[in-house]
C-alpha cells in the first residue's frame, strides 16, 4: 500500500502521489530509483540552483552526511521538485536532497519540472521546511515577513497558506523585535520561544537584554521568567503613578551624565539615588564618569 505523505495542499500539488516502484530499474550510477517517465526527469547537478527564497538559513551537517550516505545506499526517494529558469533549472522543494546529493558525489538527480511564480516558490518552501520540522523559529519568522513584505500579504492570508492561525504567524513576527542577541540564542537553543515571548513583554531593550541576560546566568525557566517579568512591569508602573516634576527634572539630568536609567527618592531632608546598570561594562562606564 503506498505511503501518503501529509505535504499539505501547496505541496501535493506539485508532487504526485507515490505509484508502486516495483518493476522500476534502480540506475546504479546515479543512484536514482527513478527514470525520466511520468513527469520524472533526471537532471545534471550543475544544472540546478538553490530557491534564492529559501527560508532555512542552516543545515545541520552530521544529518546531512547521513542523508548523503543513505542516498549512496538507496538513491533519492522523493524527486526534487525545480522549475525552468533561464540558465538551467532552479529547485522548488527539496533543496537539502539537493546539498546532500552532491555531498554524495551523484551526477544527475531526479526532478519534477514545474511552473512556479516567485511567491509560490517561498511559500512552497516555507511549507516543506514547517511540515519537516526543520526551520527554527527565528528562521520561520522571517519567512512569514518576507512573504509580508515582498508580497504585500496580510497575516491572515499567510497564516491560510501555511495551515497556521493567524495569532501564531503573528506571534512568530514579533520575535523580530527583539535584540539581535537573543534572536541569535533563541535560533541557536540557548533559549526556548516561551523565553522570548516572556521577554517581549517589556518594552526597553536595555532591560530585555537584562533579563536574557539572567536567564541565561541563573538558568530561569519560562515560569520563573514570567514572575520576573511582570516585576518589572510592576515597578515600572508605580514609577509611573508618582512623579514630582522636580525630581523627574534631576533625574533627566542624571540620565543624561551617567546614561543609564536613574532613580531619586526623597525621605524628609534626605533620600536615596538609585543607579540602573545591565551589564559588568555599563558599570564600569558608570564608574568611570563617577570618578
Amino acid at each position: 500500500m503506498a505511503q501518503n505523505y501529509g505535504l499539505g495542499r501547496g505541496l501535493s500539488s506539485l508532487i504526485p502521489k507515490k505509484t508502486d516502484l516495483r518493476g522500476t530499474s534502480v540506475n546504479t550510477e546515479n543512484g536514482s530509483l527513478y527514470k525520466a517517465t511520468n513527469g520524472v526527469e533526471e537532471i545534471e547537478l550543475i544544472k540546478i540552483s538553490p530557491n534564492p527564497h529559501q527560508p532555512r538559513m542552516h543545515f545541520d551537517e552530521e544529518r546531512l552526511k547521513e542523508l548523503a550516505d543513505s542516498i549512496k545506499t538507496h538513491g533519492i526517494i522523493q524527486p526534487i521538485v525545480a522549475t525552468k529558469v533561464a540558465n538551467g533549472y532552479e529547485i522548488i522543494v527539496g533543496e537539502r536532497r539537493f546539498q546532500a546529493a552532491k555531498l554524495a558525489g551523484l551526477k544527475t538527480v531526479p526532478v519534477i519540472v514545474r511552473d512556479a511564480t516567485e511567491q509560490q516558490k517561498l511559500e512552497l518552501a516555507i511549507i516543506e521546511n514547517i511540515q519537516r520540522h526543520d526551520l527554527n523559529v527565528i528562521e520561520e519568522a522571517k519567512a512569514y515577513q518576507e512573504l509580508a513584505a515582498e508580497f504585500d500579504l496580510s497575516q491572515e492570508a499567510i497564516a491560510q497558506k501555511v495551515g497556521k492561525s493567524r495569532s501564531a504567524v503573528a506571534n512568530k513576527i514579533r520575535l523580530l523585535n527583539l535584540p539581535v542577541e537573543i534572536q541569535r540564542a533563541l535560533s541557536q537553543g540557548q533559549i526556548t520561544e516561551g523565553h522570548a515571548k516572556a521577554i517581549l513583554a517589556i518594552e526597553q531593550p536595555e532591560k530585555q537584554r537584562a533579563l536574557y541576560e539572567l536567564i541565561l546566568k541563573n538558568s530561569l525557566t519560562v515560569r520563573q521568567t514570567e514572575d520576573k517579568t511582570k516585576e518589572i512591569s510592576v515597578r515600572t508602573h508605580k514609577r509611573v503613578l508618582h512623579i514630582d516634576p522636580e525630581i523627574k527634572e534631576l533625574e533627566n539630568k542624571l540620565v543624561g551624565i551617567l546614561g543609564t536609567k536613574v532613580k531619586i527618592t526623597k525621605s524628609g531632608g534626605g533620600g536615596r539615588i538609585i543607579i540602573e546598570y545591565y551589564s559588568d561594562e555599563e558599570l564600569n562606564n558608570i564608574l568611570s564618569k563617577i570618578s
